[in-house]
């Protein structure tokens, strides 16, 4: 009894999860008409009409692209960055880490409208306004403190005497880190790189502020198809689908770390 009530309620669950998915990529595959048939249609004839005018008359290839490179380059910073300070928060000689640890992820749950002002001054002190460099620094100064919490958490579950081994080889702690902490933790890394990249992909405040005619991302472009006219579903849907797949391919994709990273400990 208690596996077939387990049963209703996962299964539930799932639809109340993957129906507003599935109704998105259904209707991005239908005429005006069909989405706003009644009752609704589940059997259709498909059309890509949607994709063509997204890619035709809204030209949003460019727009993918801007949102590749932000999203590539200010994960791939956090990374770098995340990591070495990670590591250095676990395995350093540094005094108050508690402390310097919860006053780095603090930073992180400070909410986005109490930096945009003092960023956009930086930005235009810098003249970076309406450029892509600029968006990538705002990501990146978001992603960090997250990336440094979660790094050191997962190279905290490293025993120290595997490090000890390698510096009694003759490695040194730059050595460690990359050849054998690194690798180690390679799941960590991987749920970070998936994290950071879900905020940047879908980041919406600091594009529709930081980012001009030419460097606008995806969600810029997906909220103009709302006018005062009305609003575009077809090519909304479409969109939408270009925004979410993509992340849900790399997350089905690394799956399995995805599991380790997430059992080895580092958010509890």
């Amino acid at each position: 009894m208690a596996k077939i009530i387990l049963g209703c309620l996962l299964g539930a669950y799932l639809i109340w999860t993957w129906f507003p998915i599935v109704w998105m990529l259904m209707s991005a595959l239908k005429t005006e008409q069909n989405m706003f048939s009644f009752p609704p249609k589940f059997i259709f004839a498909p059309t890509w009409n949607n994709y063509r005018v997204m890619f035709g008359q809204l030209g949003i290839g460019k727009y993918l692209c801007n949102s590749l490179i932000v999203a590539f380059t200010s994960t791939t910073i956090a990374l770098l960055l995340g990591s070495l300070g990670g590591f250095a928060l676990a395995r350093g000689k540094i005094a108050a880490k508690k402390q310097i640890a919860f006053w780095i992820i603090s930073t992180r749950m400070v909410p986005i409208a109490a930096v945009i002002l003092p960023l956009y001054m930086i930005f235009r002190v810098f003249r970076v306004l309406n450029t892509l460099p600029a968006l990538v620094f705002a990501h990146v100064s978001f992603n960090l403190p997250f990336a440094i919490w979660l790094m050191n958490g997962f190279f905290k579950e490293i025993p120290i005497s595997i490090e000890e081994a390698a510096m009694a080889d003759g490695c040194n702690k730059l050595q460690v880190f990359y050849y054998v902490a690194l690798p180690i933790v390679l799941p960590g890394l991987l749920v970070t790189a998936i994290l950071s990249m879900m905020f940047s992909w879908n980041d919406y405040a600091f594009a529709s502020l930081f980012t001009g005619a030419e460097s606008q991302t995806l969600p810029v472009i997906a909220a103009r198809l709302i006018t005062q006219y009305g609003i575009a579903w077809g090519q909304v849907m479409s969109m939408e689908s270009f925004i979410f797949l993509p992340i849900l391919a790399a997350g089905i994709l690394i799956h399995k770390y995805l599991v380790r990273g997430l059992t080895m400990g580092a958010i509890k």
